[in-house]
């Protein structure tokens, strides 16, 4: 099912049946004249004829009955109706708190006597070397769920605006309008912002089990975690609903602490007890956990009700400034229902720790940043790369990890996990480092079109449906998403060819997602989405 908030689409407008015609008009001919003295003739003399008199007569009286019986079938035409704006406001794009500022390809509203498909005209600069100081655009008044709006073209300059009916007729003039260009659109970076000040900046371990990690002693944790840098451990505090793990206890933490030790909470949650798990991380912040980070798997697949009912929940706990992260799949693509719009969304998670473990995954260092960043990036949260010391990664590649760590801007990274951490992986993590160099992180978004699906296009309709509210949000990119999205392309100066690539994306974060309420059997996005 779609989400509740899922809108139907825009119809395109077309013009009213009697637009576009004039009443039809009746020649009169002009009254004869008389010819010249010269050219009059004698009139005839009248004839005697009694039968002619009668004849003329009857024909006479037959002649105006005929065009008494013509002159009450022909139709009345009726005057035209002359629009009226009562009122006119934006509803998209604004510009601010008055009503009447407005961006140029933004929604105004106009109230009045009014009917679809009649024009709205804006002034617009004349064009170079014209021989007017006045000119105009206009654009077709669209019935929308919110009532009769219509889209600011491009080129529209602020003054009044008046509406024309169908036979020309022009409304009061209504205004002025201050009409004023969009926001130039963010470009696509890869580089997060400076150190977020959280527990999160600098370099982590992951414990799992406490009491395998240096014998749980957090003298010996310390020593270690001092001599090699790091600056933050993440211990395991719970496990789904019901299972509070002793190990992170106010004790184990302030021992730690001790140590100069930033302390952190992580707890795996399933989603089938979503209030439950909410609580038992709150619990974590009680115990002093500095931060708390989400471990959200397979198990969350397709549960975006509980995801989101998790996340609000927890946010009433522990407040809207807690730190929370999320580390989940770094594949965006590869878990096409896997909740993270709701994880990483407004209100959830500031900070994405993508897990990846590029050994387990079967591919490089490099091609795992690559991929990792064009499919996260576009949440929008910060970057702090989740790396792989378990199975034994050969050394060079811990050192290239930590080197394209710094690269893409990630002010911090971790590694899971303490316990299965060998020798020569202890080594590499903590060795001096050599930034890398003549290296280009990869740029962008991913490039999405018509037949995608998964998250990250519930995503994208979101922030289409912040400027189009006839988007779906069913994470399926349908024909309804790609004409909202054209029809976005086209009133943002971009190409309209229903593509999200990097400008389009950037253009889109600029906006706020829409809030969706999910239902609890919504399963969006079943198939695999396009652009990988």
């Amino acid at each position: 099912m779609a989400a509740a908030a899922s809108a139907t689409a825009l119809p395109a407008g077309p013009v009213d049946g009697r637009a576009g015609r004039s009443p039809e008009t009746i020649a009169v001919p002009d009254a004869p004249t008389a010819p010249p003295a010269r050219a009059r003739r004698r009139p005839c003399a009248p004839s005697s004829s009694r039968g002619q008199r009668a004849f003329a007569s009857s024909a006479l009286a037959a002649l105006i009955a005929t065009l008494a019986v013509a002159n009450a079938a022909a139709p009345a035409i009726a005057a035209p109706i002359r629009p009226h704006i009562q009122q006119a406001f934006c509803v998209v794009a604004c510009g601010g708190k008055d009503p009447h500022r407005i961006q140029r390809g933004g929604r105004l509203r106009l109230i009045g006597k009014l009917r679809v498909g009649e024009l709205v005209q804006f002034a617009r600069r004349p064009t170079r070397g014209s021989a007017t100081t006045r000119a105009h655009v206009t654009a077709t008044l669209r019935k929308t769920p919110v009532g009769l709006v219509v889209t600011v073209p491009k080129t529209a300059i602020s003054g009044h605006i008046v509406v024309i009916g169908p036979s020309g007729v022009h409304s009061n003039p209504f205004g002025p309008i201050y009409i004023q260009s969009p926001p130039a659109p963010k470009p696509p970076s890869s580089l997060a912002p400076g150190p977020s000040g959280s527990p999160f900046d600098g370099t982590g371990m992951w414990i799992w089990y406490l009491s395998r990690s240096d014998g749980g002693d957090p003298a010996a944790i310390g020593a270690r975690a001092q001599a090699l840098g790091i600056r933050t451990v993440f211990i395991k505090s719970s496990d789904g609903g019901s299972s509070y793990w002793s190990q992170f206890s106010s004790s184990t933490v302030a021992a730690l602490q001790a140590q100069h030790l930033h302390v952190c909470a992580w707890q795996y949650v399933y989603g089938s007890h979503p209030l439950q798990e909410a609580n038992l991380g709150a619990q974590a912040k009680s115990a002093g956990a500095e931060c708390l980070v989400i471990d959200a798997e397979s198990e969350y697949e397709g549960r975006y009700a509980a995801a989101q009912t998790y996340i609000q929940h927890l946010r009433s706990l522990v407040g809207p400034g807690y730190p929370i992260g999320l580390a989940s799949f770094p594949y965006v693509d590869f878990h096409l229902q896997l909740p993270y719009s709701v994880f990483l969304g407004p209100g959830g998670a500031q900070y994405n720790l993508p897990q990846m473990y590029w050994k387990a995954i079967g591919t490089t260092v490099d091609a795992n940043y690559a991929h990792t960043y064009t499919w996260n990036r576009e949440y929008q949260r910060p970057i702090f790369p989740l790396g792989q010391s378990y199975t034994d990664p050969a050394p060079s590649q811990l050192t290239r990890f930590r080197q394209l760590a710094g690269a893409y801007g990630a002010t911090g990274l971790s590694w899971w996990d303490w316990q299965e951490t060998t020798a020569r992986g202890w080594q590499a993590i903590g060795a001096p480092l050599t930034p890398v160099s003549g290296f280009t992180p990869t740029a962008g978004y991913p490039v999405l079109s018509k037949g995608a699906s998964g998250d990250v296009v519930i995503w994208m309709q979101e922030h289409l449906a912040s400027a189009d509210s006839s988007t779906p949000t069913s994470g399926k990119f349908d024909s309804a998403t790609a004409q909202a999205l054209t029809n976005f392309q086209t009133s943002h100066g971009l190409t309209g060819d229903g593509v999200v690539g990097s400008a389009t994306w950037a253009a889109l974060l600029a906006l706020r997602p829409t809030d969706v309420v999910w239902a609890a059997s919504a399963r969006p996005g079943a198939a695999r989405s396009q652009g990988r």
